[in-house]
């Protein structure tokens, strides 16, 4: 197919008008982004949208209109609600959804008894659906799954020969692509953030709810109601990692990795290769500039992206909702104490696992010699395990740890006591000492319920006999003694089930199994 590239003259725009009218497709830009249109009253059309974007045909299409009054036969009714969204909104990047009327088929609502209604702000996009004298069904003029465009540039990289004409409007204004909010719920409900704010529309109709699926994703089993809902949305094809994190520890995280970009703020000092997407507390120039970023790191030939963590305030949420679509909802959560929990089995081989992190850049925290650190120095606490576990643990006032690990450990009653007591002070100390890419060593890291403040946790396993010829010559005990702490710990099936990886220290390569984990979670 020849695809016509057009201006913004009169001649062309009425031009755009015919093509569409005929039921064919032309790209054009809105205040958002460019969209993709055709005749919304046309099904053969809109199937067109979906073949030259390989869209899913599940994804609702946005109706847009040149005038307020258009709306009318496209929906059952137009609410009071409704009625004042439009009276205040209208034109703008700001998408309303209603029941539909018999007009709207289903290759538009994309199955659904409803239709997401717009009418652009860009005065371009306006005089183009009036030239076309019908309604004009326009997703953005993308491959699906890439990131929005912007400029005519990129429609003519991905639509060039797919369609009929692409016209030239110069950049979009906002940049991300309007806010959906659906009105056919009990509650007025976002279903996609964007220029116009949550908080600027609870202005004009009272309260407004914000869908789980913005910030959270889609259930396997949810139906889009709106486009820009699906789990993995406007993404390059780098890899992104949003790194959830201050300026501070962003910057010296970043610029510890290697064969890796930055997708980061104007501000950020970084000495890898970078994208910058806007100004650190201006969330506008962060929504004008994203997909354009996006794109360019693919220009620039990146594999791997760390992206910096946007705010979700005001159209940060939007920023957000795209940034978290584009990377797939990957997010290293720097902000937690520690990046990695380490634990696993007793006996297992976690301390050898420990040492070749710290040798990979973690600083590897031992809980451990934090424990022993307390048990030396601190008289007071010493005190309280006298008080639990009776006056034979201390002697010549030093405590006898073998005393107190036959008691602590002759039930799981006595363990629990002995956590209870010692879990607290341990964890204290280690979120003092954590410093950036952070791993917890803790054998008892569930039971210390530290979970919560791990991003990620790593558990050992091993053979039982194998472990317990470790723990006997380790700590120089009896074989009972060994069957006894072992047995004092959760079961192998509980550290599975509550991992995110597994290490089976079972003869297989260790330091390979490490590696591949690492470069999972980094």
């Amino acid at each position: 197919m020849e695809t016509k590239i057009l201006s913004t003259s009169e001649y062309d725009i009425e031009l755009a008008g015919k093509i569409l009218a005929d039921g064919g497709l032309v790209a054009f830009p809105t205040e958002t982004v460019y969209g993709l249109g055709a005749n919304a009253l046309d099904e053969e059309a809109v199937k067109k949208i979906y073949q030259a974007k390989g869209r899913p045909s599940d994804n609702p299409l946005i109706v847009h209109i040149s005038r307020k009054e258009d709306i009318v036969p496209l929906v059952k009714e137009i609410t009071p609600k409704a009625q004042a969204l439009i009276d205040a909104f209208f034109p703008a990047p700001l998408t309303i959804i209603l029941p539909k009327s018999d007009k709207i088929g289903n290759v538009v609502s994309g199955g659904l008894n409803t239709v997401a209604v717009r009418m652009p702000e860009n005065e371009v996009a306006r005089k183009i659906i009036s030239a076309s004298a019908c309604p004009i069904a326009a997703p953005s003029a993308n491959t699906s799954g890439l990131p929005s465009p912007t400029r005519a540039k990129y429609v003519i990289e991905d639509m060039t020969g797919k369609i009929d004409a692409i016209l030239d409007g110069g950049d979009c204004e906002f940049g991300v692509e309007s806010t959906v909010i659906t009105l056919a719920t009990d509650i007025p409900t976002i279903l996609r953030p964007g220029a116009v704010t949550k908080e600027m529309i609870e202005k004009v109709i009272g309260k407004v709810e914000i869908a789980k699926a913005v910030l959270e994703g889609m259930k396997n089993d949810e139906v889009a109601a709106s486009p820009g809902m699906k789990y993995k949305h406007y993404a390059p094809k780098a890899k992104v990692v949003i790194v959830n994190a201050d300026k501070t520890e962003y910057e010296k995280f970043v610029n510890t990795r290697k064969d890796a970009f930055a997708l980061c703020f104007e501000e950020d000092n970084i000495h890898i290769p970078k994208v910058t997407f806007g100004k650190n507390n201006d969330d506008l120039s962060q929504a004008k500039e994203l997909f354009d970023a996006l794109r360019k790191l693919d220009e620039m030939g990146a594999k791997k992206v760390y992206a910096r963590i946007p705010n979700t305030n005001g159209v940060g949420m939007a920023v957000y909702n795209r940034l978290i679509r584009a990377a797939a909802f990957d997010i290293i959560d720097l902000k937690k104490p520690f990046t990695i929990g380490l634990t696993g089995q007793t006996g297992a081989g976690k301390g050898y696992i420990g040492k070749y992190l710290a040798q990979l850049g973690f600083t590897v925290l031992d809980s451990d010699k934090y424990v022993a650190q307390i048990y030396e120095n601190n008289f007071e606490f010493l005190k309280k395990l006298q008080a639990q576990f009776g006056n034979n643990i201390i002697i010549n006032g030093k405590l006898d740890r073998k005393a107190l690990a036959n008691i602590a450990f002759s039930s799981k009653e006595n363990t629990q006591k002995l956590n209870h007591i010692v879990h607290p002070e341990v964890m204290r100390l280690c979120k003092k000492d954590a410093d950036g890419l952070t791993v917890l060593d803790a054998p008892q890291l569930f039971e210390a319920n530290a979970q919560d403040e791990c991003y990620k946790i790593i558990s050992v396993t091993a053979p039982y006999e194998m472990r317990l010829e470790r723990i006997m010559k380790r700590d120089k005990i009896s074989k009972e003694q060994a069957q006894q702490r072992m047995n004092a710990q959760l079961d192998e099936e509980y550290y599975i089930n509550h991992s995110d990886f597994i290490i089976k220290n079972n003869g297989e390569d260790i330091k390979n199994q490490v590696d591949k984990i690492i470069n999972e979670i980094l």
